[in-house]
């Protein structure tokens, strides 16, 4: 197999002149009729202008697919229109809505077969970054491109000069420039750290032109939509501040020299001061392993700067008000012990209540497990009334990390390998290191059937999946 490294390196040589990121489609949802979002083969330019167009599963033939935008309190109405050869439903990442909307197959609704339709209706209560993707067959859907963004404007939006997605992915690309699709449920990558790519795009394309200014002001909204890859960023010689995480406003804070690190599915809002000479070129570097890469650049253009900011003018995002803080005192305690994958010692595991050998459950490509409990369980986690705290203990005896999210909430991490955490920001997606336990924390006033699992999809997939119930 050719390596990540070599293979991005060939097909940034062979490209030549980078491609420029086009706009996007955006449905604005607010109070319209149903806006249709429909799955359907078809192909794009992931690897390169000259090159093949690559056979992909996208919602509107986008990939990234139509950027839903609305503002805070308003309504979303998307009508899904499958058009795929299997079934699927579509979730909506990190927002607090109602459980029937949460889009599990399964779970929450039954999967939208071929040729069917849903309807998905919900108010938007949070401003910040979110973004959808199918929850059936995750790790194979998501992989063949069906993601797009899902933004909620704040009510008063901080003042910058331009609003950009950047929207990173993952893909794993075959010798003959087509997505591997026999790689699909290979149970050396669902055992061990997933199915990592060995193609990086944004935005859908391969080392794309960002057309910017001198002296603008760009807030750019990071999202790793990877199956299961951790990514980092570093933004050259740039100054930039975060000032969200998983759509939650953050006090602002400068990037380190070790540049912004993303687990799959967490997003990361940045300002970014567009600091450099009219016709200038600044690269944005991949840094997640030890030869950086170029995952796209800004391109200045030849206009004459515009005034630059302060260095006191910086962006301070509202809270969104709905969050309530946790209150450790009568809090719920559940423990959450992560097992298995390869070098993991998982010997048996439970599903609903039956013990299975190790040998039996690799026939069913099940290896991960909670509580020794392998995949979703009839029985819930647990079932917490609504308005308590919760609190997980999540502890983590395997050998790979895990990004674990919390449907339907947002939560706080207070502790860190039996150290308290003051003042953690608000997640959905917290990712958890080898052997680490991380302890967080959350109001459960949403009621309903929320998923819990690991996003590194492969993991989910084999076993690393449970649910609680707010009642």
């Amino acid at each position: 197999m050719i390596s990540r490294r070599k293979f991005l390196s060939a097909g940034a040589g062979a490209l030549g002149t980078a491609l420029v990121i086009p706009p996007r489609r955006i449905l604005a949802a607010g109070d319209k009729p149903f806006q249709i979002i429909e799955p359907k083969p078809t192909t794009a330019p992931l690897t390169g202008a000259d090159k093949p167009p690559v056979p992909v599963w996208a919602y509107h033939g986008l990939v990234p697919g139509p950027e839903i935008r609305v503002r805070r309190g308003e309504r979303v109405r998307v009508r899904l229109k499958n058009s795929l050869p299997q079934a699927t439903s579509i979730h909506w990442h990190g927002i607090r809505i109602d459980n029937a909307m949460d889009g599990v197959s399964g779970l929450t609704q039954d999967a939208v077969p071929s040729g069917g339709t849903f309807d998905y209706s919900f108010i938007a209560p949070d401003a910040g970054t979110y973004w959808y993707h199918p929850h059936n067959k995750s790790w194979e859907q998501m992989a063949r491109g069906l993601y797009g963004m899902l933004i909620v404007d704040e009510d008063t939006p901080p003042d910058v000069d331009r609003d950009l997605a950047f929207v990173a992915d993952d893909w794993l690309i075959g010798k003959d420039g087509t997505i591997d699709e026999k790689s699909f449920g290979n149970l050396g990558a669902w055992s061990h750290g997933g199915r990592l790519g060995n193609w990086l795009t944004v935005n859908g394309l391969t080392e794309p032109d960002i057309p910017v200014r001198a002296g603008e002001r760009i807030r750019l909204r990071l999202v790793n939509t990877a199956n299961a890859r951790i990514m980092a960023f570093n933004f050259d010689r740039l100054g930039a501040q975060v000032i969200a995480l998983d759509g939650q406003a953050v006090a602002p804070s400068s990037l380190g020299p070790d540049g912004l690190t993303i687990a799959p599915a967490q997003r990361v809002d940045v300002i970014v001061d567009i600091d450099g000479n009219p016709g200038d070129t600044i690269p944005v570097w991949e840094v997640s392993t030890r030869q950086r890469l170029q995952a796209a650049r800004f391109v200045l253009s030849k206009a004459p700067p515009l005034k630059k900011r302060q260095p006191e003018d910086v962006v301070v995002l509202a809270a969104n008000k709905l969050l309530r803080a946790p209150e450790p005192n009568g809090a719920q305690h559940i423990e959450l012990l992560m097992e298995g994958g390869a070098m993991g010692g998982l010997r048996e595991g439970r599903i609903d209540g039956r013990v299975l050998s190790i040998e039996e459950l690799i026939a069913k490509k099940l290896v991960w497990a909670f509580n020794g409990d392998v995949g979703r369980q009839i029985k819930p986690l647990a079932t917490i009334e609504r308005g308590r705290t919760a609190i997980i203990n999540m502890v983590n005896k395997t050998a790979f990390p895990h990004a674990m999210h919390l449907h339907g909430h947002h939560f706080r991490v207070i502790e860190r390998n039996g150290k308290a955490v003051w003042r953690a920001p608000w997640r959905d997606t917290e990712l958890v290191a080898r052997n680490e336990q991380v302890r967080i924390a959350f109001v459960a006033d949403n009621p309903g059937k929320w998923l819990f699992h690991c996003h590194m999809l492969e993991h989910q997939a084999a076993g690393m999946v449970t649910w609680l119930v707010v009642t």
